[in-house]
């Protein structure tokens, strides 16, 4: 490269760091001579250390050991860090017991500053930087930071200038770093291994050679709605200059090893030999994690408990380790003055394993009796009160004694509390569930679909009482509903409410932590025919009907058996031979009946195909008969254990399929799930967390996800994802600015053109339509709708979504305030017309009663296949307003089914409601003919009937503005128009005639 100037190398980057840690930090720069590689430890530092902060134990120490004291304290530290209990992070954090003498091997900060000895040696703390050092003769590594003299990180630099990165980093401590060096022994060398570049920084805290996994450790790149992977781009600095101006800073590093840095244990039977192992690992915080502690910590240090908290990480962020160091934390927090903030730590769950997790983590922190107390199934209210009025710092409990908790703490005015909710969603299992849906009724109602979650009754407990001045919340969720925002959320500079600290789903995803379960998603749609068996025609309520179609056609046998095909079929060639042939899939049915059925479904084809690798369990609540059947199913009966064994038994080997209803869609994690089969309706929040039981990653596999939907389309899915993909923000209150916003951005679609606007006002606002005026009615929504029709398929979605947004937020501006704009009311009469002319909702088809229909010719047709997610974030959330318009009387429950017939007949997909709304007006348009009304007084109804159908057309026309496409149809075809208006000739005759 003569003549150039040269780009920086690594070992200029390396330089550069050694000299920022020493002249901003007070590091030490050593040569790499000083490194004792047997005991992974610089001497000189270690005892320099030592005879500063301890001189009278060193003094005493010396005459008992004299020339081999050195020696003798080396290797007794090496002798606790490599025992098997034992470890660096203990010798650290507990100091060596020498002769009856303890020795500390560093100082933490106060928690206050009235010890100025304790501060004086907190000041004392060496802290040293080691190049190029030989962990062993193969082995050199670039930077080693030791704490009074012990090594505690390692890292390896590459510098992209000169063609490396982080990847050839973790490379190397893959491959070239031996697990068993002195250096990188687990738990006895160094607490964390860093690879860096300039752009990124990932971290490792246990070498497995080539298995050795590695987290990213980046600040995450954009703010809000963009935030995703990486580090800031910024002019004068590396992206990850905040490693040495904040990680490697005393105070941060000091903090992590007292504060963050744990040992967690966990209790592993082998399946084969049915022996327990420990398997540990040293957890480390990711920077979300250590970003979120300190900036809470930091707000509450100045608000005390004025303030809530919401906190939106998305699944896999570590939410267990976020809380318990949370709830630590601010267990020990005292103010600017030096005073405890809050008496009483209440961590609130709705999982008892998160709470034994929980208790773990807190007790790896720091082994205190009385410090965590969770209140198990055993406890009641009253172990609750006494928890709440005595000195355990940290209580954890369930989300059933919430209420009560509300209600002690609204009588504890004198104690200050920090409550802590833990992800507000409620995963309906077992006991709970199965007494909602007993105390409702055991027969298919809608209990079974709407149960309120922990987020509902959490937001209801805190409505009702509102927010507490001794009390601050903590509310960690993935998925915030509007309410939850409203209660916890902060307001933002442009007026909106979001969470105080985020850790987004589109992060998560780009940084490897969880998986994008909208990639690979494939979408069935099932035809089917229903078919009358009976020859009269009974009245009866619309919703009920729909839902018992519903649920016939759910439960059709020929339906369920086609689908098993299906889902079994694809289990074995695509699903199977992931995770080493560990993998795992859920099916999620739509009801307990459905969760037998299909189990049922299953066993039976598995057999008449004589395969035996599949091997199905079910999960649902309670009891349940099926029609013609005399037996009473549960899960225990069909799975041949208790349910709380459940998920212990889906984790091995054996089982791969596990059937669910209403269990185990929240909550539930399982990495080696890589399928889920859909046959259940998903919205909202409810998708977004069972659809995200598949995002766990599952290392050392490279996992894939398959979703199979047989029910959801994937717009539907993809708009349930928007909102929490990125930020939620809650853009609550209703303004006139907002609505002008959203103007612009519709306006900036151009599809709308101002004149055509104007021109359909004028026709619609006639006192009499034409047909004329009807045509060129048409002529400008078909206009619009061929605009929209020129751009892609997923920008038509968006365009159409942003007009429904448009109408819904109008009507609630209408509502809400006495606002008045004549143009914005014109565009939302015209964009309202057009939605209804490209109608794009599907409605089922035909309706009747239980036993007197047929359902005939189902196909399982592939409709969409999806191999890449195309989401795109919709930040903004609104609370709900308007009610759905709602029609249950009998005689419109039989235009209903004509309804219907019409939509099979004409291909067309009207909606019901809004075909029942302009039914009912042309009704009344007709019973205010005079014309008729003579008519009906001097004829036989036959008769009558003459001048009634020659009446429809002006009554169409008339009522042509409520519903253009609809109208135009009857217009059009006198067979149908017949069919549908005759229903009302004998209701219109008697009614005119008593007139």
């Amino acid at each position: 490269m003569a003549g150039h100037a040269s780009i920086l190398s690594e070992k200029e980057y390396q330089h550069f760091i050694m000299e920022r840690l020493n002249k901003d930090n007070g590091y030490v720069i050593r040569k790499a001579v000083s490194y004792d590689r047997l005991f992974a430890v610089d001497r000189e530092m270690l005892f320099k250390f030592l005879n500063a902060t301890q001189p009278d134990e060193m003094a005493a120490l010396r005459k008992i050991y004299k020339d081999d004291l050195e020696d003798t304290i080396v290797s007794l530290i090496n002798t606790e860090e490599t025992k098997a209990r034992g470890s660096l992070l203990n010798v650290l954090k507990h100091g060596i017991e020498i002769s009856n003498m303890k020795l500390e091997l560093m100082y933490t900060k106060p928690a206050t500053d009235f010890n100025k000895d304790l501060l004086a040696k907190y000041e004392q703390n060496i802290f040293s930087v080691m190049e190029e050092v030989w962990a062993s003769d193969d082995e050199r590594i670039d930077l080693v930071i030791f704490l009074n003299g012990l090594a505690i990180m390692s890292f390896e630099l590459k510098c992209n200038a000169a063609g490396q990165a982080a990847e050839d980093a973790i490379f190397q401590y893959r491959t070239q770093r031996n697990p068993k060096t002195r250096l990188f022994l687990f738990k006895a060398g160094v607490l964390v291994n860093f690879a860096m570049d300039l752009n990124e920084v990932y971290m490792t805290t246990k070498l497995t050679g080539e298995d050795t996994f590695f987290l990213p450790f980046n600040m995450g790149n954009g703010e809000g709605v963009n935030a995703g992977k990486g580090n800031p781009v910024f002019e004068d600095r590396y992206s990850v200059s905040y490693m040495w101006e904040d990680i490697l800073k005393k105070d941060t590093v000091l903090d992590l090893i007292s504060k963050f840095i744990f040992i967690e244990t966990k209790e592993e039977t082998d399946e084969l030999t049915g022996k327990t192992k420990r398997k540990e690992s040293i957890i480390f915080p990711r920077y979300h994690q250590l970003d979120v502690i300190r900036k809470v910590l930091a707000d509450v240090r100045e608000n005390r408990t004025a303030q809530n908290y919401l906190i939106q990480h998305s699944a896999g962020s570590g939410k267990t380790n976020s809380i318990a160091w949370l709830a630590h934390r601010l267990s020990s927090l005292h103010d600017a003055d030096n005073k405890i903030i809050f008496d009483n730590i209440v961590i609130v769950t709705d999982r008892v394993v998160v709470d034994r997790q929980l208790q773990a983590a807190v007790m790896g922190l720091e082994h205190k009796a009385g410090l965590i107390r969770v209140m198990d199934d055993k406890c009641n209210s009253a172990d609750l009160a006494t928890a709440l009025k005595g000195n355990t710092k940290i209580i954890a409990t369930t989300i059933q004694k919430f209420p009560y908790i509300v209600d002690s703490v609204a009588n504890l005015k004198k104690k200050h509390f920090a409550v802590i909710i833990d992800e507000a969603h409620s995963s309906t299992a077992g006991k709970d569930m199965a007494a909602v849906t007993k105390s409702l009724g055991s027969d298919y109602s809608i209990s079974e679909d709407i149960v309120e979650d922990v987020e509902d009754v959490i937001t209801k407990e805190i409505g009702k009482n509102g927010k507490q001045p001794n009390v601050s919340m903590f509310a960690f969720t993935a998925t915030p509903k509007p309410t939850t925002l409203q209660l916890f959320g902060r307001v933002n500079t442009k007026g909106q409410r979001e969470a105080f600290h985020i850790y987004s789903m589109k992060q998560a995803i780009e940084e490897g932590f969880i998986l994008d379960v909208l990639s690979n998603y494939t979408t069935y749609d099932t035809f089917y025919r229903i078919n009358k068996e009976i020859e009269e025609d009974p009245r009866c309520k619309t919703v009920d009907a729909k839902r018992q179609i519903a649920r016939f056609v759910e439960l059709h046998d020929t339906n369920i058996s086609q689908r098993i095909e299906v889902i079994v079929e694809h289990f074995r060639q695509s699903v199977m031979t992931e995770l080493g042939g560990m993998a795992k899939a859920m099916v999620v049915t739509a009801s307990r009946q459905g969760a037998v059925k299909y189990r049922q479904a299953l066993e039976s084809y598995i057999t008449k195909k004589g395969y035996t690798d599949i091997h199905a369990l079910v999960a649902f609540s309670g009891k349940v008969k099926l029609p013609d059947d005399e037996q009473e199913y549960s899960e225990p009966s069909m799975n041949g254990f208790p349910e709380d064994r459940l998920t212990k038994e889906f984790d091995k080997d054996e089982y791969n399929v596990l059937l669910v209803a209403n269990k185990y869609q929240t909550g539930f994690d399982q990495p080696k799930l890589c399928a889920m089969y859909v046959l259940k309706k998903l919205k909202g929040v409810s998708a977004v967390q069972t659809l995200s039981r598949l995002n766990r990653i599952c290392p050392p596999f490279e996992k894939h996800t398959f979703v199979l939907d047989f029910v959801n389309t994937y717009d539907d899915i993809k708009a349930a994802f928007a909102p929490y993909y990125t930020t939620t923000l809650l853009s609550n209150s209703v303004t006139p600015t907002a609505i002008y916003d959203l103007e612009a951005k519709l306006d900036a679609y151009a599809v709308l053109d101002p004149d055509d606007i104007d021109k359909a006002n004028e026709l619609l606002y006639k006192p009499k339509v034409t047909g004329k005026d009807k045509q060129k009615l048409t002529f400008y929504f078909n206009k619009t709708k061929n605009l929209i029709e020129k751009y892609e398929l997923v920008k038509q979605a968006e365009i159409v979504a942003m007009m429904r947004h448009f109408v819904r937020f109008y009507e609630f501006l209408l509502q809400a305030s006495c606002f008045e704009d004549v143009d914005l009311h014109k565009k939302y009469n015209f964009v309202l017309y057009v939605l209804a002319y490209i109608n794009i909702k599907h409605p089922g088809g035909g309706y009747d009663l239980d036993g007197k229909i047929k359902a005939t010719n189902f196909v399982q047709k592939k409709a969409e296949e999806h191999v890449k997610s195309d989401l795109v974030a919709q930040p903004v959330m609104k609370l709900p307003t308007a009610e759905s318009f709602n029609l249950t009387e009998a005689k419109e429950e039989r235009l209903s089914q004509i309804i219907a017939e019409i939509n099979s007949r004409t291909g067309k997909s009207y909606d019901n409601d809004v075909a029942v709304k302009a039914m009912l007006q042309i009704r009344d348009i007709m019973l205010k003919s005079e014309k008729l009304k003579t008519s009906a007084k001097n004829n036989s109804e036959k008769d009558f009937e003459f001048s009634y159908f020659d009446n429809i057309d002006d009554a169409l026309i008339e009522g042509l503005d409520q519903n253009q496409d609809f109208f135009s149809l009857l217009l059009g075809n006198d067979e149908i128009k017949r069919e549908v208006l005759g229903i009302f000739a004998e209701e219109i005759y008697n009614s005119l005639r008593k007139a």
